[in-house]
């Protein structure tokens, strides 16, 4: 790992500080709708910004396709601080829940082409966990702001089926051409729906276990996380096998 004394000989003046890595992404956002989130970028970015061979190492030293989860921070930055200042006291749980998604997504601004791009490098196999994890803080955040204090089961199921929202709805946003979004916001009210009759099912089952056990196991009886996230990308219950499926749970 290089160091700022190793950067000195090779005519870096600038001062180093925790604004630079921004900067790099900045220029990086620029270089990716033509070369993706590439080494071929990064070091284009770094050129732009007249930062002297080395600078990756240190800046960067998880490579180009690190400065994602970079950027995917900054958007989750961007959605609290708009968050925080909305006037929540006439919201509804799920009103609160849409509006922070739909912040997430506008978050995306002008960078289009670059989230089109992240996430196809995110479909990547190397990258699949990562994309996931990405996902699941994001939705963290979220719950976080809305101030829920769940545990155990709830917790996770919460955070899972929120993830599955957003990562559905980024690509309903990307893929909506219409001046105002009005297919994703379409899209985000019905996985919106999606999860509030998820999270009535939930409470169904957990009431009905605790009448016959009296306790809830969260592993019995409870739906699995891939038919959670099927049913949250697809659409609930469409088709004759979802509804088999889901049957038991009405």
């Amino acid at each position: 790992m290089i160091s700022q004394d190793d950067l000195r000989p090779l005519g870096y003046s600038q001062p180093m500080n925790d604004n630079i890595p921004d900067k790099i992404l900045d220029s990086m956002l620029k270089q990716v709708p033509f070369e993706g989130w590439t080494t071929r970028a990064l070091t284009q970015a770094l050129k732009s910004l007249d930062l002297p061979k080395g600078s990756a190492e240190l800046y960067v030293p998880g490579g180009a396709s690190s400065l994602i989860g970079q950027w995917s921070a900054r958007k989750d930055k961007d959605m609290l601080e708009r968050f925080e200042v909305l006037d929540k006291s006439e919201l509804r749980i799920r009103d609160k829940v849409k509006q922070a998604v739909w912040f997430r997504l506008e978050a995306i601004g002008r960078h289009e082409e670059a989230a089109k791009r992240a996430t196809s490098r995110l479909a990547l196999p190397d990258m699949a966990g990562e994309g996931a994890a990405l996902l699941w803080a994001s939705a963290d955040k979220i719950w976080a702001a809305l101030g829920d204090k769940s545990e155990d089961y709830n917790y996770y199921t919460k955070r899972l089926t929120l993830s599955a929202v957003l990562g559905s709805s980024v690509l309903s946003y990307l893929a909506d051409d219409t001046e105002d979004k009005s297919k994703a916001r379409a899209f985000l009210d019905k996985r919106i729906e999606n999860v509030m009759r998820f999270e009535s099912i939930k409470g169904k089952i957990r009431d009905i276990t605790k009448s016959e056990t009296g306790g809830f196991n969260p592993l019995k009886g409870g739906p699995k996380p891939s038919e959670i996230l099927d049913m949250l990308q697809s659409g609930p219950m469409k088709g004759p096998r979802r509804r088999r499926s889901w049957r038991y749970y009405r």
